[in-house]
């Protein structure tokens, strides 16, 4: 064996083994780029979840007080109901008209509309029947509390008198 042969099987051997450790390195950084993305996948991911939960409580914030809030408007619509007839042009009857109306447009603009009922079919996720009368089966005859969506989610069921045909028993 001449010194160039062995020189030769030293540097071939040599050029194998950086072959070899070129191989895994790519192997590892080829791994390593597949865990990045992996993480910017479970990142991007974690971030629509966290969007989607932040956008649904305050949803659910908006939906409770809206709810508390209810009440006063129903109140103040049954005060309006009951002012007497020679009490119409008052201007103080004026202003809570426009109260109202103003009450129900913020509410309108927030994604809260009241229910329509009277003669709709009458649907158990969406109304509460509290009376029943004689006429066709199944009709709201008439709505005793309003009832609202809110976003197209019920969020009061409306209280409502339906007509019945076996009302006899």
């Amino acid at each position: 064996m001449t010194p160039e042969n062995n020189n030769e099987e030293i540097l071939e051997g040599d050029f194998d083994a950086l072959r070899g450790a070129l191989e895994q390195e790519k192997s590892r950084a080829e791994d390593n780029l597949n865990n990045l993305k992996r993480a910017q996948a479970d990142f991007i991911n974690y971030k629509r979840r966290a969007e989607t939960e932040k956008a649904e409580a305050v949803g659910l914030g908006k939906s409770l007080a809206f709810l508390s809030v209810l009440p006063v408007l129903d109140d103040f619509s049954r005060a309006l109901g009951a002012v007497p007839e020679h009490a119409a042009g008052e201007p103080w009857l004026q202003g809570m008209v426009q109260i109202e109306r103003k009450f129900r447009q913020i509410l309108s603009r927030e994604g809260v509309e009241a229910m329509k009922t009277v003669g709709e079919r009458f649907d158990p996720g969406l109304h509460e029947a509290v009376l029943r009368c004689a006429g066709e089966e199944g009709i709201i005859v008439e709505e005793l509390q309003a009832g609202y969506t809110y976003k197209d989610r019920v969020l009061r069921p409306a209280q409502v008198k339906v007509s019945c045909e076996d009302i006899g028993e």
